[in-house]
């Protein structure tokens, strides 16, 4: 799950994390009262959106006076900003955050992440702050350097004054930053984030240590431990479909192709949307039925993938181990019949009751197409489509 900016900063404000003083706006007018509370010369406008990349994009604006803020606030909101993390249907923005300017002297970068490859947390940091670290790593990867960080310890001191001294923060301001790191961390392991980072971290001309940005991201597993960061979701910032299969406890991702696939497993969903692409075709969809689904979560699972007019076919690849494919076929036939299907239909079952699946494909009178294997089944439904 993700958060907004200035939500961010309002979690890692409770953690001792120094952040600009600012303000969330909704409407123009709601923006120039925000900057007039803060009092600022200088104040930044800032679009909130689920998307890196947004000053490129034109959505973040320094105003030097409140007839900019004003011109600033008009042209943003409502505005749709298109960012390599948007894709090229961009996203809306319907709030601004209002912050106060700051003297910066030098940005860096700051992230926590979980490493895979250790099964531990490790914490990052650049001086290459306020640019995509994906291009410092690409081009650059000596510019970063990482903590790996013992659970049972946390981040220990010398480890943050390590990262300091290493992107050389000024040596009087060293205890400032491992103080910020150790924050930082604290916040990760305590709200259980998947990310947090920030982009940049800036060392100020008054001295000060402070984010001027903030990503968030969240363990949604872990959520039901945090009400109150559940309180912060923006629904409007997530895909229709997606918050609609989460109610059913389905895992569903939105892609940009014209194939529909349900599978079981995350694992079968990725061979599937990669054996669809090797026959010529597009996965309009990951969704993944998990291996515990009623035959309720598959008719609803089907329904889903049929409200994305973009679909033009659907791939079902079913391996029945705890799912049992009577169940998934019993969920077909009444979600086909429901929604009256009339786009092309293929079937792969495999696995317990694999037979009597079958036998309920083949007895409902509806047009489906039967596949032998995963193969026969993405090259039958990419022939359909096309």
């Amino acid at each position: 799950m993700n958060i907004h900016e200035y939500q961010g900063k309002q979690i890692l404000k409770q953690y001792g994390v120094k952040v600009p003083e600012g303000r969330v706006a909704f409407s123009v007018d709601e923006a120039v009262k925000a900057a007039e509370e803060l009092g600022t010369q200088v104040v930044v406008v800032k679009a909130q959106i689920h998307a890196g990349g947004r000053g490129k994009a034109g959505g973040v604006k320094v105003a030097k006076n409140l007839d900019e803020v004003r011109t600033y606030a008009n042209e943003i909101l409502g505005k749709v900003l298109v960012t390599h993390q948007t894709g090229p249907e961009g996203k809306e923005v319907k709030r601004l955050l209002i912050e106060q300017g700051c003297d910066i002297k030098k940005e860096y970068y700051v992230g926590v992440v979980v490493d895979r490859a250790t099964n531990r947390v490790v914490m990052m940091a650049s001086e290459e702050g306020g640019t995509e670290i994906e291009e410092v790593a690409a081009h650059t990867p000596e510019k970063i350097f990482k903590e790996v960080i013992d659970p049972v310890t946390g981040l220990l001191p010398f480890q943050a004054r390590r990262l300091a001294f290493a992107i050389n923060i000024p040596a009087e301001l060293v205890n400032k930053a491992a103080s910020f790191m150790m924050s930082l961390y604290q916040a990760f392991v305590d709200k259980d984030c998947s990310i947090a980072e920030i982009n940049p971290l800036v060392v100020t001309g008054d001295g000060e240590v402070m984010a001027l940005d903030a990503k968030l991201n969240f363990d949604s597993n872990a959520l039901y431990r945090h009400s109150d960061v559940v309180e912060l979701r923006d629904l409007e910032e997530e895909d229709e479909k997606e918050i609609q299969a989460s109610k059913y406890d389905l895992s569903y991702i939105a892609l940009d192709g014209n194939i529909g696939c349900m599978v079981n497993g995350a694992g079968l969903a990725m061979a599937t949307m990669d054996i669809i692409k090797f026959y010529g075709g597009d996965p309009a969809n990951f969704l993944d039925v998990g291996g515990g689904a009623t035959e309720e979560k598959v008719t609803e699972a089907f329904k889903i993938i049929l409200s994305d007019p973009k679909v033009k076919g659907i791939f079902i690849n079913i391996f029945g181990g705890i799912m049992k494919c009577d169940i998934i076929a019993s969920g077909v036939v009444a979600a086909a019949k429901q929604v009256s299907l009339d786009k092309p239909l293929v079937v792969r079952l495999e696995g317990t009751n694999v037979e009597l699946g079958k036998q309920i494909l083949k007895d409902s009178g509806l047009d489906i197409v039967a596949a032998d294997s995963m193969a026969d089944g993405a090259e039958k439904i990419v022939a359909l489509v096309k």
